[in-house]
């Protein structure tokens, strides 16, 4: 029998997009997997349609937005429940190749130390263009995660990137869920971090190809994606960086002096209230 896989893919008013992922993941040549949608809270008409065109996936509603790792660890806990050797986490703003899932699961059986499988991810408005071979690497020195745009060796990886990150039960049963102090962004690669550090592997199946879009939870440069993001990277600094101070100073001058230089109020003061954000938290 092949490892039994749950596909979890967290929806929040994006509808159309979670359709478009669904239809991509009917035609996986891997079988023995099972799709659960999260809703996270959506305030549209999202589950009544994701429900209507696809009545035969499991659908949970959290009933209010939990952020990325409180919603993904709702799907989590599920498919521990159920037995699941892998935990395939999927943006709902992807489309997947129908080998996809295969190859990662023939890569995590090359190594029993390998607790994160990542993909190949392309651009979905330009095919052929790889937006991010599985992750990439934290720039400490500039306080910024950086993707790596064409193939690398694993050990070269740090993280991998949530939009396409497949668990194995081991890894989540030594150092457990996502840390849900993170709302959106800097999770996936906390989690790579800890993971890290306990002796497990993070690696790509570069035959593993998905297609994703440009970001959609909050909207690519939104406001509130600068508040988040300088929230979240306080967190991670200060979880695991051995000078938590210079690296998140150094990376939060950059973004604001880049949003002051173009005139962006709004999003300088975005900026500026995710570093307050953090600061209050503590």
């Amino acid at each position: 029998m092949k490892p039994k896989v749950y596909v979890i893919v967290l929806n929040w008013n994006g509808g159309n997009d979670t359709v478009g992922c669904l239809s991509s993941l009917q035609r996986l040549s891997y079988e023995n997997c099972s799709v659960l949608v999260i809703d996270n809270g959506s305030t549209d008409d999202s589950p009544t349609h994701i429900r209507e065109a696809f009545p035969e996936v499991e659908l949970l509603e959290t009933g209010e937005n939990l952020g990325f790792a409180g919603g993904c660890n709702v799907g989590i806990r599920r498919a521990l429940a159920q037995r699941a050797d892998f935990i395939w986490l999927l943006n709902n703003d992807t489309t997947v190749h129908p080998d996809a899932l295969k190859a990662m699961v023939e890569k995590a059986g090359t190594d029993p130390r390998i607790g994160i499988v990542g993909s190949a991810i392309y651009n979905m408005q330009e095919p052929e263009r790889l937006q991010c071979w599985g992750g990439g690497y934290i720039n400490f020195l500039l306080g910024r995660p950086r993707h790596f745009l064409k193939p690398v060796d694993d050990g070269k990886l740090q993280f991998i990137t949530g939009a396409s990150l497949m668990i194995s039960r081991g890894a989540v049963e030594a150092v457990g869920e996502l840390d849900e102090s993170f709302f959106m962004y800097w999770e996936d690669a906390d989690y790579c971090f800890r993971l890290r550090r306990a002796g497990w592997l993070i690696v790509v199946a570069g035959q593993s190809k998905i297609w994703h879009k440009a970001p959609t939870a909050v909207g690519r440069g939104s406001v509130s994606s600068y508040q988040y993001f300088n929230a979240s990277a306080a967190r991670f600094f200060q979880k695991h960086a051995s000078v938590p101070v210079f690296s998140f100073w150094s990376g939060f001058v950059v973004r604001l002096v880049k949003r002051l230089l173009v005139g962006d109020w709004e999003k300088t003061r975005a900026v500026w209230a995710g570093m307050k954000q953090k600061g209050a938290a503590h």
